[in-house]
Parts: structure tokens; sequence; C-alpha cells
């Protein structure tokens, strides 16, 4: 098998445009090019990887885990190519997830700390949850994402070290008329803003409710960021479900509090996912290490 790296090249151009034409344009290459290159390609490898459809090319499930497979190895070819250029100039690039309860709790933290440690590095944080940050780091898109285990089993090609747990609580601005309830049954009817998406795998909202055997109340506000949902609930009748050590931070320490509710509130378990076999590059592992230090000070610091 004598496949190319300008093969690898036009094929993942076409399945990420759908199109030979839209990859070839982006290619700078003819038509024909792109598509004798896809052709040769399939052809080594005894599979058909595309398909041609009225409305363009789409990829055959052997494509799909073929494309997977390529990413990750052009992903491996550009990280070498950043460690000789770290060999030459002491400046490399660093990109890494974080979940939104990591995103204030550790990250800035690490941040500051690894540009002291490692001036010459320069960092990319993407903030997210799992299920949108670990392709990125299967593909080597992401050096690893700090986040909430949210699946009971891992993708076998992920790595996963945990970190902390993380208590949640049932969050309510200080003057809001439920501010006393005592009964998760008597919030069912309430507004919510929601730092997790409904329907994710183990999120601590679907469950404290699901446990108590309740229906999921209306989330009128959706999204990932930490700052804005705790922005929203000051400022409204909704209520969150928020970690209990960001309440000490000083954008919810002054205007929320949670609520002493009698149900059991749930706990998730923090940690590193990376590509499983996959060595870091030197400053990706720095910043690991960092990380890895600033989540056992947080953890002892209770």
């Amino acid at each position: 098998m004598r496949m190319s790296l300008r093969q690898l090249e036009n094929f993942v151009a076409v399945a990420e445009t759908g199109s030979i034409r839209a990859a070839a344009r982006g290619l700078r290459v003819s038509q024909p090019t792109v598509t004798k290159s896809v052709r040769h390609l399939e052809d080594e490898l005894h599979a058909q990887l595309v398909q041609r459809t009225p409305q363009g090319v789409t990829l055959t499930s052997t494509g799909r885990n073929f494309l997977a497979r390529v990413r990750a190895a052009q992903a491996e070819l550009r990280k070498a190519q950043e460690e000789v250029a770290y060999g030459r100039t002491g400046a490399a690039p660093v990109a890494l997830g974080v979940g939104p309860v990591a995103a204030v709790m550790l990250a800035p933290q690490a941040v500051a700390r690894f540009h002291l440690e490692s001036p010459g590095a320069t960092v990319r944080v993407v903030e997210g949850f799992p299920p949108a940050l670990l392709p990125q780091v299967r593909d080597g898109t992401l050096d690893f994402a700090i986040g909430p285990k949210l699946d009971v089993q891992i993708d076998p090609a992920l790595s996963f070290r945990p970190l902390f747990r993380e208590d949640f609580a049932v969050v309510a601005r200080k003057d809001h008329p439920l501010r006393g309830v005592r009964s998760l049954a008597q919030l069912v009817d309430a507004e919510w803003a929601a730092l997790w998406k409904s329907g994710l795998p183990n999120s601590p909202l679907d469950r404290i409710f699901a446990a108590a055997g309740l229906p999921l109340p209306r989330q009128v506000v959706q999204c990932e960021s930490y700052n804005l949902v705790v922005s929203v609930v000051a400022r409204t009748h909704m209520l969150t479900l928020l970690s209990r050590r960001s309440l000490a931070l000083p954008l919810a320490r002054d205007t929320l509090q949670a609520l002493a509710l009698r149900e059991q509130h749930p706990q998730l378990t923090v940690g590193m996912f990376t590509r499983a076999g996959a060595p870091m590059t030197q400053h990706a592992a720095a910043f690991a290490k960092v990380l890895v230090s600033e989540a056992r000070a947080l953890v002892k610091a209770g």
C-alpha cells in the first residue's frame, strides 16, 4: 500500500466540503486530479470511501471511519512539526477544551501560571461540554480536555484521569420568592436557566429530577457559559443548578444562594481526557501538569 499524504489531503477536503468541485477549488487543483486521487485511494484500500449523490459527495460508513483515523494521523504530523519548530524557536501552541466548571475553577489560574513558566508558548482554550470537545481530542484538534465524565463508558480511543468530584446545588437569586422552598417538587413549575443541555447523558439537572420521580422543568435558557447563566439568574426569577464551589466566586457570591432542599444533590467526576496511546507535545504535557497541580490545590482548599 503506497497511499500518499496528497491523497489523504484530497480525501479530507472532499469529506469536509461534500463536493469534488469545492475540494478542488480549495486545494487549487483540477477536479479530475481530485477525482483520480480519491479513486486511487479507494483502489489501494479495496474499499469504497465516498458515494456521489445529486446533492454532492457523501462518505460511506467505511469512509467516515477512515476519515477519523486520517484526521488523527494529520494531527500527529502537525504536532511533530510543532515539536521541531519548538526546538528552533522555543514557541509551541497548546490547544485544550474545558467544561464550564473547569473554565471558572481551574483554567484562569492554570493559564496564568503556565504563561509564567512557559512564556514562549501560546494557548487556545475552547469552552464546551464533552459531546463537543471529545471528538476534537480524538482527532487531535485539541491536545486534551478537562470536563465531567458524562458517559458510563469512555470511548476506547480516549483516556480519562479523574481530578476531583464536584457537588451541585439548586441556586436562585438571594431575594427569590422561592428561596425558602425545601422540596424539589415545588420547583417543577419554575423557569430554569440550564448550564447543561437537556438530554446530555448523566447531566445533573436530568439526574436530580429523575431521582425524585419528577418531570424535567421548563428550561427557558440553555447555554454553556457560567458567566451568562449566573448573570441571568441574578436578574430574573429563573433557577439553575451550579457547582457549590462556584458559588464562592465573586460573580455569584453576592447575588445567588443555594436552596436548602431535602433531596440529595448530584455529583460529577471532573477529569482530563486525552488520546489513548498518543504522546502529548512538550508544552501540552507541561500545561496538563499545571492543570493537575491546580486541581489538587482546589481539592485541598475544599
